[in-house]
């Protein structure tokens, strides 16, 4: 089987252990009756993935645009294409002119500084989380301290908590104010010679309502300690459709010495962790030795750079959409469905940004209504089609499908769909 024709392109593309593996898995079904033998060739080219790896496309129509089991932002065709271009030999850290070592990730951290005007300097890790671990082992450590309001001492997912995380650098929390409300003077007695910075946490996987209080930023910017902000969502600057999220820009405006956030939420790009600030600041936090276990790679490098440069990503593509023109595309879809003799309608939905951005914002969308068993047998075609089930059915919503991906999403409904 593995001399046939129709497989050689897959041995060298895919490797041999692979394909010899769909080919046995092929002859096993064929033995059992469940294949007629003249098919298993179609069959192991139907199985094969598009690349060596276990990963499966999904087509994200859960109305959730930040789908962190999905792995967050999707990135833009001008990020695929960076990365493409970055996986070979580049001058990543090479000054051509010189033919001498460069600075590390300069197009992309010039294109971070003139996306955050107020930023005096920028720095890139790998994560959120890494960010603020950074900034608590370099400013903080042993016998020092950080002040942080309780109602802001949340868990990041996955059981991970924000508390622990800290404290894993050998720092300690000084917790003020209570669950609900905290206010300024919590903070100024709060501050000694101990204090390593204060921290601000924006709550973005949920939201505390009644009788609160917090703190902004402006008010805690004179405390004689450094103010660190971490804002969560990757939101840059001010977006319309979210007017409570906090931005990087406005943030550092208001005075704050440094800002954190992930590059993988609302900025649209790869993962990463965002830091910007003051330029000393920023250029303590760069050169402490941690920050070179924390630095990405050239690909992270490439596809952020082309994130900031390039056009708007899917996310913000996403959040902007017209909900009438989504309500004509479900109704484009379930058309279609229909005529194939699917029980398929367009219904109103509402969408989320996810990820932990904007919680409790709701976005007016579409979907495409199916019988409840489709989102199990949606799961299970490659690329698979993620929808959610509600009421007994199962919705495909639109909002963070892009348009050029309707009739994929319809061919993928009617495979999964067909008499066996």
């Amino acid at each position: 089987m593995l001399r046939d024709p129709r497989l050689a392109a897959a041995v060298d593309g895919l490797g041999r252990e692979l394909v010899k593996g769909e080919i046995r898995g092929a002859q096993d079904r064929a033995r059992a009756g469940a294949l007629p033998p003249a098919e298993i060739v179609d069959a192991v080219l139907d199985a094969l993935p598009g690349a060596p790896v276990t990963l499966t496309p999904v087509l994200n129509a859960s109305g959730v645009l930040l789908h962190t089991n999905l792995g967050r932002a999707p990135l833009s065709d001008a990020a695929v294409r960076a990365l493409a271009e970055a996986a070979g030999t580049n001058d990543v850290e090479l000054d051509l002119a010189t033919g001498r070592r460069g600075r590390r990730g300069r197009g992309a951290l010039d294109a971070l500084r003139a996306a955050v005007p107020t930023a005096g300097d920028v720095h890139v890790v790998n994560n959120g989380a890494a960010a603020l671990a950074l900034a608590a082992t370099a400013l903080g450590g042993p016998g020092r301290t950080i002040v942080i309001a309780r109602g802001e001492m949340v868990e990041i997912g996955d059981g991970f908590r924000l508390p622990e995380l800290l404290e894993s650098t050998g720092t300690r929390l000084r917790e003020v104010g209570t669950t609900n409300r905290v206010n300024a003077e919590d903070y100024s007695r709060a501050i000694d010679d101990t204090t390593a910075f204060v921290l601000k946490v924006h709550p973005s996987n949920f939201v505390v309502s009644g009788f609160t209080s917090s703190v902004p930023p402006a008010e805690l910017r004179d405390l004689g300690v450094p103010l660190v902000v971490d804002i969560g969502s990757g939101l840059l600057a001010p977006h319309p459709t979210l007017p409570d999220e906090p931005d990087m820009t406005t943030t550092l405006a208001a005075g704050v010495d440094l800002v954190t956030s992930s590059g993988d939420k609302l900025l649209g790009g790869p993962q990463a962790g965002i830091m910007a600030g003051d330029a000393a600041l920023v250029q303590r936090l760069r050169r402490h030795p941690l920050a070179r276990a924390l630095r990405v790679d050239k690909l992270t490098l490439a596809a952020l750079e082309a994130t900031l440069r390039g056009p708007r990503p899917p996310v913000v593509a996403g959040l902007e959409a017209d909900p009438a023109e989504l309500w004509e595309r479900a109704e484009r879809i379930a058309a279609r469905l229909r005529a194939a003799g699917l029980d398929a309608e367009a219904v109103r939905s509402v969408a989320a940004v996810g990820g932990g951005g904007a919680p409790g914002v709701d976005l007016s969308s579409a979907a495409v209504s199916l019988p409840e068993r489709c989102a199990e047998t949606l799961r299970a075609g490659r690329p698979a089609v993620l929808g959610r089930v509600t009421d007994g059915r199962c919705l495909l919503d639109l909002r963070a499908v892009p348009p050029g991906d309707d009739d994929e999403l319809a061919r993928l409904v009617l495979r999964a769909e067909a008499p066996a």
